[in-house]
């Protein structure tokens, strides 16, 4: 945010560096996944786009080092589209070592091999933790699989938490991926569902040196908790709503400005399909049809016959409408 609107609103920190924000939901979450993940599980962590997921995810890794009982790993690969069980192994094999330069062999045999014996040194269970997981390949995800089932096989334990958007859980829920839907625990984490109004308030708190009623009024918190979903869609319209504001000098930020700045179509269909992880190119190689059309169907331009066709088709599939 912009440092003089900051100052003009008796802001102390940026809402970005806020801290987290837990809720009873989240605190649910939070020992389930701990409870799953030590019991060896293949957990799946699944939520919109800007809920908190990886922030969760970050608090769990934090707490099971802390807790010293397993040994965390987890893939920092950026590509994820691009991740294979090679890129997946090197990462355990790198967070698992204790040597300073890592000897990977690169025949396969030799390579599993060798991690079994590395897990085996560690004398612990092992967890590999695993963000933005929606962007996995089909294959890479059954492999995966078959390494929990190969630790297993020599007595060790090889947790999988993947965490991604709801077309992750939607796709493991499916009849073709059932050989690892039905070994996977699924949690659903809400963000701040039901609590946008506590939530703006905590935050506003959390950041500024003035009561919340100084900064927005009752009228434009009310306005953002009815419209906004996420706490990412928060931090982004509040923070876009107070520069705007303090261009023209307006303290508390009021009801119109919030709408002013909301966009038309936040809570549209396209926006909707975006944050459950669904591209025009991902549905429409789902229903078997071309991304161009795709994009008609959500601008309202397709015949009523064909639009009726391809909504049947995406709610077979599972594809939130």
């Amino acid at each position: 945010m912009l440092s003089d609107a900051m100052t003009f609103y008796g802001l102390h920190r940026d809402f970005q560096q806020a801290g987290y924000f837990a809720t009873a939901h989240h605190a649910q979450i939070f020992e389930a996944l701990k409870t799953a993940i030590k019991q060896g599980q293949l957990v799946v962590l699944s939520g919109m786009v800007g809920c908190g997921k990886t922030t969760l995810l970050r608090r769990i890794q934090d707490t099971l080092r802390r807790e010293n009982d397993m040994r965390v790993a987890k893939s920092v690969a950026l590509a994820k589209d691009r991740v294979t069980i090679q890129t997946l192994v090197i990462a355990l094999f790198h967070d698992l070592s204790t040597e300073r330069d890592v000897q990977i062999p690169a025949q396969a045999e030799k390579r599993e091999r060798k991690l079994l014996e590395l897990i085996g040194k560690r004398q612990k269970p092992i967890v590999l933790l695993i963000d933005e997981a929606h962007d996995l390949s089909r294959k890479t995800l059954i492999e995966l699989k078959r390494l929990t089932e190969l630790v297993h096989e020599v007595g060790e334990t090889l947790s999988l938490v993947l965490a991604g958007h709801p077309k992750l859980k939607n796709e493991l829920s499916r009849g073709t991926m059932e050989e690892i839907g039905s070994r996977t625990t699924f949690f659903i984490l809400e963000g701040v569902k039901g609590q946008q109004r506590a939530y703006i308030s905590w935050l506003l708190e959390a950041c500024s040196e003035v009561p919340a009623g100084e900064i927005l009024t009752d009228e434009a918190a009310a306005l953002m908790a009815t419209r906004l979903v996420t706490p990412l869609q928060i931090i982004q319209y509040l923070t876009v709503a107070l520069e705007a504001a303090y261009k023209i000098g307006q303290k508390p930020v009021s009801a119109e400005m919030i709408d002013s700045v909301l966009a038309l179509d936040i809570n549209g269909l396209e926006s909707t399909l975006t944050r459950h992880g669904y591209s025009f190119k991902v549905v429409a190689d789902l229903v078997n049809a071309r991304p161009a059309e795709i994009r008609s169907f959500l601008q309202g331009r397709l015949s009523i016959s064909r639009a009726h066709e391809l909504r049947e088709e995406m709610l077979a599939v599972g594809i939130p409408l």
